[in-house]
């Protein structure tokens, strides 16, 4: 294999998160002086890492709309404050969970959306287990459906955790720092969360 087809090495990988996050800081030191050229290329970089985990913590595009631009807005006040003594993501996310949370709890005071009403929303369509077996192109979609449905029935910590984990590949120190648990802790988290979606998902699993 030519040097050019060559997959980077993992200290490549590490070496590129580093230079991201050194960016990052960069940016947003200048978003503390004011500087809002900086602060949309913050918004640039992130909005649709925060966009699709907010989508996929509420199961609802347009709500994950509004969550997502509150918070770039808290980004934006509370950059005054912003010191770097943590990675930038790590720091992004964890206004992005306090949101997120804060609109779980408010969802939980309210009537519950139902399951149809979200599968209308993403068209997506829950297989029922007492159907024939689906084609290959036609379980994928469903599966991947499935997926989605499983993961948004998780209690909201391991809900948030295996996004992070799964969809932004976050370290479990980072992870760890989001949820405000210890490393182990969302090891252990992880591992049940993943235990409940192999149940959910069994069907397919089977398949």
């Amino acid at each position: 294999m030519a040097d050019s087809e060559q997959l980077p090495s993992p200290l490549d990988e590490e070496e590129a998160k580093i230079k991201s996050n050194e960016e990052d800081v960069a940016l947003m030191l200048q978003v503390r002086e004011g500087d809002v050229r900086a602060f949309e290329r913050l918004i640039e970089r992130h909005q649709y890492a925060i966009l699709g985990t907010v989508a996929k913590m509420l199961g609802s595009p347009t709500e994950a709309e509004d969550v997502a631009q509150q918070v770039f807005i808290r980004v934006w006040r509370s950059a005054a404050r912003y010191e770097p003594s943590a990675k930038f993501t790590t720091w992004l996310f964890t206004i992005a969970r306090n949101l997120v949370f804060n609109e779980v709890r408010r969802r939980q005071r309210k009537p519950t959306v139902s399951v149809e009403a979200r599968e209308e929303e993403y068209h997506l369509t829950i297989a029922d287990g007492t159907r024939p077996p689906p084609d290959a192109e036609m379980l994928h979609t469903e599966l991947e459906a499935a997926v989605d449905a499983a993961i948004a029935a998780l209690p909201e910590k391991q809900r948030l955790a295996v996004i992070l984990r799964r969809y932004e590949e976050m370290p479990y120190e980072e992870i760890a720092k989001v949820l405000k648990m210890s490393v182990p802790a969302i090891k252990s988290l992880l591992f049940r969360a993943r235990t409940d979606l192999k149940n959910s998902l069994r069907r397919y699993l089977d398949t």
